[in-house]
């Protein structure tokens, strides 16, 4: 398959398999067209249950590295069998400060919906994910955030629901936590124009935590998220 159905955004299986907003429409506007070379490596960081990497094996014709800590590589290993994506897909079990890969192995890396979980540490990309990735490599991050930081504490109608690891940020905290890494350029970071859309596919989903997540998202009503897109290339 080099092709990708926009029916599979809210299709059964992708509702039985989302762990946030959707991953599906997020990634397709992050990429916006880009085109990857056929056959390359890339590093799904964080990847669930896989549906960012069936999104790339069936666009781009690549080969991609499922790693999640938190679903088990058997599982999605299932998951891509049932679809005929176990040749193109190889799922690891794996955490994010300990993946098993050489230095430069990746020609791009793509984190949805979980980068903000690790990526907050000072020095995480520049000790972890930097060194996988070849020169002039792409990393495209798409995860939630803050349409500005929190200036006074986290807002009363969110502190029922705030957890000490969401680290939600703004495009402008991003920025300034990557301004000092050499290797690397910020091509772009900007707002997500899905936010909306990404959120409600998560909502509809019948999860236990998409369920928690109406009341948050109810209590936010549209004033404090968004969901923040990063696009960089290694530099050296």
């Amino acid at each position: 398959m080099h092709s990708f159905d926009p029916d599979f955004y809210t299709s059964e299986f992708a509702q039985n398999n989302m762990m946030g907003p959707n991953s599906l429409r997020i990634i397709d506007e992050l990429l916006d067209n880009y085109k990857f070379e056929k056959g390359i490596r890339i590093l799904d960081l964080g990847c669930g249950r896989g549906l960012t990497s069936i999104f790339l094996a069936q666009k781009y014709n690549v080969t991609v590295f499922a790693v999640d800590l938190w679903i088990e590589a058997t599982e999605n290993y299932e998951r891509f069998k049932s679809i005929s994506l176990e040749e193109k897909i190889i799922p690891i079990h794996a955490d994010a400060h300990e993946l098993p890969f050489a230095n430069e192995y990746f020609d791009a890396v793509v984190s949805i919906d979980s980068y903000h979980y690790y990526g907050c540490e000072p020095d995480y990309l520049s000790k972890h994910l930097i060194p996988l990735v070849k020169i002039s490599g792409k990393i495209f991050i798409g995860i939630p955030g803050l349409q500005k930081e929190f200036s006074n504490g986290i807002p009363e109608e969110l502190v029922p629901f705030w957890e000490n690891d969401m680290n939600f940020h703004s495009c402008g905290w991003w920025i300034n936590l990557w301004a000092n890494e050499s290797a690397v350029k910020i091509d772009e970071c900007h707002e997500m124009k899905c936010m909306k859309e990404a959120w409600a596919d998560w909502l509809m989903c019948k999860n236990e935590y998409a369920e928690r997540d109406i009341e948050m998202m109810k209590a936010e009503g549209g004033k404090y998220f968004n969901l923040v897109g990063i696009k960089a290339t290694k530099i050296k």
